[in-house]
């Protein structure tokens, strides 16, 4: 019985672990990590301070963990009302209000102050910056414009701008990585909001795809953000970030990228959508690989 009880133990302890990470949707932070690990290895120009680099990834990390957790407890009522969210830990019940607001603000706090602390001044107000336009621009705004995907694509795109900040100060390469990642949210974001559209719209969620049915609007964000991305993408190339090697590989991503975006306006079938949304996520990992690979 006592074996019993000891396993029951762990294994509620496991649960609670496993919540608690949920609530900093660590999906997205696996591109938090890897964008901002990438953005300081592209901007370092001497040796990579081994402390600086670390205090900068793990930083970057909880911070957007912390606005995570944050973001669940404001709209933990709407998730409450779409079939892909319901089971979130705050919705479910598995976590309360009190939990979620004090782990959020713990997360956000320690990864600010490692920034400061360890890494630079600039890296931790930019860090700053991707909570409160996450915080308390992008999560009120979803509820009330569907301009809110722009703005939410700021924050998420912050995180390779805070690691070369933190390498080498606000230069155009940095911007130039910062503009990647932004242009290519908005393709992804509306094939996402396509495929779930009835969940959007029983929430509340004034999407695109929501306010107009027929889909015409979002097909116009996609082509419109992915026609914007593909000379963008090359601006690497031409700051001598990277090398003609990437800047070949970005153009034929670009392009694939493009062309699935006006089949998706075209067709406006879940069917494009999920090419799009997959093609989305192929995109950025290659194209990260190339300009590290073909670091000048």
């Amino acid at each position: 019985m006592k074996d019993a009880a000891v396993s029951a133990a762990q294994t509620d302890v496991l649960h609670t672990l496993a919540d608690y990470i949920a609530l900093t949707k660590p999906r997205l932070n696996v591109l938090v990590v890897a964008t901002s690990t990438a953005g300081f290895y592209l901007g370092a120009v001497a040796p990579i301070s081994p402390l600086t680099l670390i205090a900068t990834v793990v930083g970057t990390t909880l911070v957007a963990g912390g606005a995570a957790a944050l973001n669940q407890l404001y709209e933990r009522h709407t998730d409450g009302l779409m079939p892909r969210t319901r089971m979130r830990p705050l919705p479910d019940g598995r976590v309360t209000p009190s939990e979620a607001l004090v782990f959020g603000l713990l997360l956000s706090a320690a990864g600010l102050a490692l920034l400061f602390l360890y890494s630079t001044w600039t890296a931790s107000l930019l860090a700053l910056a991707t909570l409160v336009i996450y915080l308390l621009v992008y999560t009120p705004l979803k509820l009330r414009s569907p301009i809110a995907t722009l703005v939410g694509a700021v924050p998420g795109a912050l995180p390779p701008l805070i690691g070369w900040t933190a390498a080498r100060g606000v230069t155009l390469g940095g911007v130039s990585l910062f503009l990647i990642v932004f242009l290519w949210q908005i393709p992804h974001f509306m094939a996402i909001a396509w495929m779930y559209r009835d969940d959007y719209g029983a929430a509340g969620f004034p999407m695109l795809a929501v306010i107009d049915p027929e889909g015409r609007r979002a097909g116009r964000q996609a082509v419109g953000y992915a026609a914007a991305l593909l000379p963008t993408s090359l601006v690497p190339t031409f700051v001598d970030l990277s090398g003609s090697a990437y800047g070949a590989i970005a153009a034929i991503l670009g392009v694939a990228l493009l062309v699935l975006s006006v089949r998706f306006a075209g067709a406006r079938t879940n069917a494009a959508a999920r090419q799009l949304f997959f093609a989305s996520l192929v995109y950025l990992p290659l194209i990260w690989i190339a300009m590290i690979a073909d670091k000048r």
